[in-house]
């Protein structure tokens, strides 16, 4: 569907008091492993809300665009940019300069789009794209790119409102964070119910800022991906329940949790509908929450706080062992992730920097994103709870699943990017198929 997007204003937007404790922000390896990919691109779909007699149309533009400014003031690394130093043995560090550049804001309008035209079809629409800033871009061009950028695109019946943030900056818990606080603000509250905090932990042997070696190849490498589509998949609290006590029947155990079943329920789907030669090597990489496991991190820590870790599995054990081996092996790696785990791996990069360059981890791999645990639906700014999500073409790699929170309270849902033939092989699958009902 080819869809004409017509931009009605954009322009940046600065803290207007910025605070002085938050001049510099250091970044962390959890931080800086994702200088090379692409920005982080979630938005929210809402129903347009009915305006009001006498109120003229930009009045909801206006309003999200001041609730932004009031927002950023608790934020005010969200309007600053990456700062870099450059150092003779041709390293270069990073940190976070608040230098008040400020965020991108966009207003636009597509006047042919409807809800059902984004949420009907089978396969997701590549309409989403169109609704993001900052497509393409590498976190490392924080540097001279904002380091948020939010485009409010009017539908038909709906507003979309998109945020494009930099992931050397947050993760998937402080991204929601961000949004969550737009909204609380947009709703009237002059104040935060959970207000960020920008301290980075200390860190005992690691002496910032981290020195990394970069090559001007890894920069430049843009990654490709073949024709691919993507599907939402939806299970509701009942489904959920049937996978989750199927995979710890199987191993004679309660510890599998319902997120690690549903995971390794598309893996060895997708693993098994590749048709893959037995000795070839599966991977799944997890992301794991620091937050919940370091002492020293509070809840409301501001960046990076998210470890990756690979489960690793021969395509015909993972067939035959089936489902609950499969989470088994997720559910083992992921418990031996301890807060030792945790300062090893901090110690280790800052010594040796190795960053992520997706395009290069794709090979028979599945690569886990976001957490049912992030509060998307309760995003009300005003006028009702969101009815859908939307990703940018920054997270279209063969092989991701991103899971969420579904609408219904205990459902979840899992956006799948595979190419076209996997999924037509996963349809006539009556295995994974009848697990979608009960």
């Amino acid at each position: 569907m080819t869809i004409s997007i017509r931009f009605i204003s954009s322009s940046i937007i600065q803290v207007e008091s910025p605070r002085k404790e938050t001049d510099r922000i250091e970044l962390t390896p959890w931080d800086l492993q994702h200088l090379l990919v692409d920005y982080m691109q979630v938005g929210l779909l809402f129903h347009k809300p009915q305006p009001q007699e006498e109120e003229p149309e930009e009045t909801l533009i206006h309003h999200l665009e001041t609730s932004l400014l009031r927002t950023l003031d608790f934020f005010a690394p969200l309007a600053g940019r990456i700062a870099t130093i450059e150092h003779e043995d041709k390293t270069t560090s990073f940190f976070i300069d608040c230098n008040n550049a400020g965020a991108l804001f966009v207003h636009a309008v597509a006047e042919k789009v409807t809800i059902s035209d984004l949420i009907e079809p089978v396969y997701v629409p590549e309409t989403f794209d169109s609704f993001f800033q900052l497509d393409g871009v590498k976190n490392i061009e924080g540097t001279s790119k904002p380091l948020l950028a939010v485009q409010v695109t009017e539908l038909v019946d709906g507003i979309f409102i998109a945020c494009s943030i930099n992931h050397s900056v947050v993760d998937g818990s402080s991204f929601w964070h961000f949004f969550n606080s737009w909204s609380e603000i947009s709703r009237g509250s002059d104040h935060l119910s959970k207000p960020p905090i920008f301290r980075r932990p200390l860190l005992d042997g690691i002496d910032y800022a981290i020195r990394i070696p970069l090559i001007k190849e890894q920069i430049e490498d843009q990654f490709i991906p073949p024709p691919l589509q993507v599907k939402i998949f939806h299970f509701t609290k009942q489904n959920i329940v049937k996978i989750k006590t199927k995979a710890n029947a199987e191993m004679n155990t309660d510890k599998i949790s319902s997120l690690q079943a549903l995971l390794s329920h598309f893996w060895l789907s997708i693993m098994r509908n590749r048709h893959l030669d037995p000795n070839q090597e599966t991977i799944i990489y997890l992301v794991i929450g620091v937050r919940q496991k370091l002492q020293q991190l509070p809840e409301q820590y501001f960046g990076n706080a998210i470890q990756s870790a690979m489960v690793i599995l021969k395509a015909g054990e993972l067939v035959e062992k089936g489902l609950g081996n499969a989470a088994w092996q997720i559910n083992k790696i992921v418990a031996n992730h301890t807060q030792e785990n945790f300062m090893n791996f901090l110690d280790s990069w800052a010594k040796s920097p190795r960053l992520y360059q997706t395009g290069q981890m794709m090979n028979n791999a599945l690569l886990t994103a976001s957490s049912p645990r992030f509060d998307i639906y309760g995003n009300d700014f005003g006028w009702g709870r969101p009815i859908a999500t939307g990703h940018g073409a920054g997270s279209r790699f063969d092989g991701v699943l991103i899971a969420s929170c579904g609408v219904e309270e205990g459902s979840i849902e899992i956006k799948v990017c595979l190419s076209p033939e996997t999924f037509q092989a996963m349809e006539n699958d009556e295995e994974f198929m009848a697990s979608l009902t009960i």
